[in-house]
């Protein structure tokens, strides 16, 4: 075969299949051109989810009729003024953007310049360009793109719904906005308004915050610290959410560089690794991420797309990073998310507790009805417990239930007395009172798991294996600092431990690590080890399921990842095992201690999973429940 050159129009198309991917990538490029031309209000009209068309509208500087024809032409760009990759300070510089969109779809880019009498106007169908005419238009520009990929019918095939492609369109844009909260942006889809974010006022840091709490909800707000740390070449900035504050995917992380939207891999890896032991795994954190980088230590010609970046000095931006979501996690140490309020709590666990004890008769069908929501402080249905009959017969009082209008249920609450542990704290020292804290005094302990504490305005519920669990890693994890080798206990009869071979190889490959943790153990026969000492801070532990446990962890990372790179998970693994059951009676001094602990402990708002260790309920709130207020 002979080889030739490929026609422009096809290499072009080519080109667009990196660029383009969908109407989003269209918006994106767009929307960044307009930035960089200087716009303060920037609008964007979608039909067919962008398929059918979109229009990006500006009020920036526009372009000069001279250099429209220049601009649909592949790598042309005014943004490289001393054609120097490494200074690069606009948001586009490849010159691919609008010769690629041309390529596939029809195009028509209408301009007008501050001072210029009138505006002007150039069509591209399919690559095949046209010639300039006037048209009328305000100062700024504005783009069309109709009919996009009917060049290519093929990668239409693989475009989603109106409404799936409408939903990315708008996922952009809002991740363009957050790093620009001085521009406006507005989007319409069929006619209706579905993105209407104003231009915030005041200084970048107050603006930022506006923007963020606009996008991401005040939820996030509430539920989120402040970043904030620098080097010689690099400054982050933001808000992360705490780890109690979590979702089910990475969509929530908008992460910028020179406020460029990014899905860098090294950023979100450095991000797990911060919520490392404070997250459940296959949860993942929301948070707004700003890095502004010196252009010569980073490079963002990368990716067509410009979504990647590659650092000059990787461990330096990762270790940054990491540093500044741990210290401003270990800032709101003790604070725990609180998303929903008692009202929906309590409903929504009336309800299960209805429907597992099937209270209601055949003739209630529908029992979800009782329960939708309804106006502000009114309970979903009343509840009402009538006066227990001492007589020394029955002592199980009724808690009947009626929906408004309807008939009364009755079912039996047990005594609490005979049927679950409740163990009310004697009254409090002097010295307990003086020591009080943030989570207040221990009242009582009920199931043998929970903790009732009071304070001044809140009532306080404490897990307490969860709580002491991550008081019980902290402390591992402090030793390990320091370099200090952790006490152990010898045991009194060695415990052997059958395990299969590839996990006794990877728990024999690390036994000195372990050792120094505390976990002194060695080969016992082909098949097992022999375990000699644990951990003292780990107390009476069940040596065989925690020895099973860092086996099979150990063998799933492979040899790949050193020992101190695992450390967190093997201390969350061994604190689980060594803390506090549930189920383990607790006098009023140990449940004090406990709370004390949790107040000097970092990360103390949630265990080693990412689940919270304690829920607050405010006295305004139980008030609110009784109609008080």
């Amino acid at each position: 075969m002979t080889i030739r050159l490929l026609p422009l129009n096809l290499v072009n198309q080519i080109a667009a299949g990196e660029v383009i991917e969908r109407p989003a990538s269209v918006i994106k490029e767009l929307v960044e051109n307009a930035i960089d031309a200087g716009a303060q209000k920037i609008e964007v009209t979608l039909i067919g989810g962008g398929k059918s068309l979109i229009v990006v509208s500006d009020d920036g500087c526009g372009i000069s009729p001279e250099e429209l024809p220049v601009a649909v032409e592949r790598h042309a760009t005014s943004k490289l003024p001393d054609n120097d990759l490494f200074n690069i300070n606009f948001l586009g510089f490849r010159g691919e953007a609008l010769p690629s969109i041309a390529s596939v779809s029809k195009l028509t880019i209408a301009s007008k310049q501050e001072n210029a009498e009138t505006g002007w106007q150039i069509t591209v169908n399919g690559g095949d360009k046209g010639n300039v005419k006037p048209v009328s238009q305000p100062k700024g520009t504005r783009i069309e793109v109709r009919d996009l990929f009917y060049t290519t019918p093929a990668r239409l095939k693989f475009m989603k719904s109106d409404s799936a492609e409408t939903g990315q369109c708008i996922d952009m844009l809002q991740r363009i906005a957050l790093a620009n909260p001085h521009i406006s942006f507005y989007l319409y889809s069929e006619g209706k308004k579905k993105l209407a974010l104003n231009a915030c006022q005041g200084e970048l840091f107050d603006a930022r915050e506006k923007r963020i709490c606009d996008i991401m909800g005040e939820e996030f707000a509430a539920n989120s610290v402040n970043i904030e740390a620098k080097n010689e070449f690099c400054r982050i900035s933001g808000q992360v959410s705490l780890p109690t504050y979590n979702k089910a995917n990475s969509l929530s992380e908008f992460l910028f560089v020179n406020n460029r939207p990014v899905r860098d891999k090294l950023i979100m890896g450095a991000i797990k690794g911060a919520y490392q032991d404070m997250m459940m795994s296959g949860r993942y954190p929301a948070c707004v991420i700003f890095m502004n980088v010196e252009p010569m230590y980073v490079d963002v010609n990368v990716h067509p797309t410009k979504a990647e970046v590659r650092f000059f000095d990787n461990g330096a931006v990762r270790g940054l990073l990491v540093g500044a979501i741990r210290n401003a996690l270990s800032f709101g140490a003790q604070k725990s998310a609180q998303t929903d309020g008692l009202e929906h709590l309590l409903a929504q666990n009336i309800e299960q507790t209805i429907n597992s004890q099937s209270v209601f008769d055949d003739e209630s069908q529908d029992v979800s009805q009782m329960f939708k929501p309804r106006p502000k402080y009114e309970m979903p249905m009343e509840l009402k417990v009538a006066s227990p009959r001492y007589d020394g017969l029955d002592l199980m009082p009724k808690m009947q239930l009626h929906n408004k209008g309807g008939a009364y249920r009755t079912a039996d609450i047990p005594a609490l007395e005979h049927k679950y542990s409740v163990r009310i704290a004697d009254e409090p020292t002097e010295q307990t009172v003086a020591d009080v804290g943030e989570l207040g005094l221990a009242k009582a302990q009920f199931h043998n798991t929970y903790i009732i504490s009071q304070t001044e305005d809140s009532i306080v519920i404490i897990d307490q294996h969860a709580a002491h669990e991550r008081i019980t890693m902290e402390k591992m994890k402090q030793s390990m600092a320091q370099k200090e080798r952790q006490p152990s206990q010898l045991l009194l009869i060695p415990e052997v431990i059958d395990l299969g071979m590839s996990e006794k190889s990877a728990l024999l490959e690390n036994a000195e690590q372990l050792k120094s943790l505390g976990l002194v153990l060695e080969e016992f026969g082909t098949s097992a080890v022999l375990v000699r000492e644990t951990p003292a801070i780990l107390g009476d532990t069940d040596v065989k399921s925690l020895i099973k446990d860092l086996a099979a962890q150990l063998a799933e990372w492979g040899s790949e990842y050193a020992l101190s790179d695992k450390i967190h998970h093997i201390c969350a693994t061994m604190a689980c095992h060594g803390s506090v059951r549930a189920g383990r009676a607790l006098n009023i001094e140990e449940m004090n201690r406990l709370l004390r602990d949790m107040e000097k402990t970092p990360h103390s708002g949630q265990c080693n999973h990412g689940r919270p260790t304690y829920i607050k309920i405010k006295l305004e709130d139980i008030e609110k429940l009784f109609e008080r207020r």
